[in-house]
């Protein structure tokens, strides 16, 4: 007449179940991505991200501090350069507005938390696209290599203590280890966005940094259905040198976040992107989810399919949350 198994017994109180938890969120787990824009003067509204801004270099310096006092692991910074040209010669300019804000935080920050910055020039060109081109209007993958090795001394020396190559281009880790090697930065970290596909759920990205993009970036990006070369691509990567590899989107990849769990024999990460953080909060908004609940239970799915650290916009609210 009655049950053997019970498993609902585990679940019968809040003590029984934090106990038997098998999977951890905590604050040191989250890294948030921060805007800085040149030449603003207050802090710009980013309309399809709701809470999220271009920041001035004083903001942006308040909202760091702010994301380390609750606790969060990390910040990666992208910069929103005034002007922009065929090469994106912003991002190698040492007084560009990404490494004088990696400037400012180092300053500020120290080795207090893990400074991070976006090695990719698509922010940069006025094409829009993650490197310079070729004659027929292609991504010169080798002519590449050779900036990003400019652009990542540029950032060491600005002080990040970890830099995110998101270009996707065959050798960018190994160029990029070699360079830092080269400049005497051998303590600077490479976090390797291995996995990054071609996915639409960048859409207020492209917004956020202001993108000149036309067209997509189906040549280097990964086919949204291919999950044996994302493995590829993190073996090449920890071959080259890579200290972290990435998956990128999250939530539409979660197998494959598994699937680098299991392989990778360095930390993984996974950036629950812009229209990740779009999706909740317009039903959110709408009444049509219980906000709070929604963003942990996504943040703890990330971390469930194996992700060690996980990049969200959420980071310092959920944090608060946490703690």
């Amino acid at each position: 007449m009655f049950p053997e198994h019970r498993p609902r017994r585990l679940r019968s109180t809040a003590a029984l179940r934090r106990l038997v938890s098998e999977t951890t969120l905590r604050p040191r787990q989250l890294i948030l991505p921060m805007f800085v824009a040149e030449g603003a003067t207050a802090p710009r509204p980013i309309s399809s991200m709701p809470g999220v801004v271009q920041h001035t270099r004083d903001t942006l310096r308040k909202a760091a501090v702010e994301a380390v006092q609750a606790g969060v692991g990390g910040l990666m910074l992208f910069g929103v350069p005034a002007n922009r040209d065929a090469t994106g010669s912003g991002a190698v300019d040492e007084n560009g507005i990404l490494n004088v804000a990696l400037r400012d935080l180092s300053s500020e920050l120290g080795d207090s938390t893990v400074l991070m910055a976006d090695t990719c020039l698509d922010e940069f060109t006025d094409h829009g696209h993650c490197g310079v081109l070729d004659d027929r209007g292609g991504v010169d993958n080798d002519a590449t290599l050779s900036v990003y090795a400019d652009m990542a001394v540029a950032q060491a020396d600005a002080g990040a203590h970890l830099l995110g190559p998101s270009g996707m281009m065959d050798g960018q880790v190994g160029v990029i280890r070699r360079a830092l090697d080269e400049a005497g930065h051998t303590e600077t970290g490479i976090l390797a966005y291995s996995a990054k596909y071609a996915s639409a759920f960048y859409g207020p990205f492209r917004e956020a940094v202001d993108s000149q993009l036309k067209g997509d970036r189906k040549t280097y990006q990964q086919d949204p259905g291919n999950a044996r070369e994302a493995l590829r691509e993190i073996e090449l990567d920890v071959e080259e040198g890579a200290d972290a590899i990435m998956v990128k989107p999250a939530l539409s990849y979660l197998d494959v976040i598994r699937l680098a769990a299991d392989a990778s024999p360095v930390p993984v990460a996974a950036y629950n992107i812009s229209g990740e953080y779009a999706m909740v909060e317009a039903a959110a908004a709408n009444g049509w989810l219980d906000r709070e609940r929604t963003i942990l239970e996504v943040l703890t799915s990330i971390r469930r399919a194996g992700a060690d650290m996980i990049l969200t916009y959420w980071a310092t609210e959920a944090a608060a949350w946490l703690d």
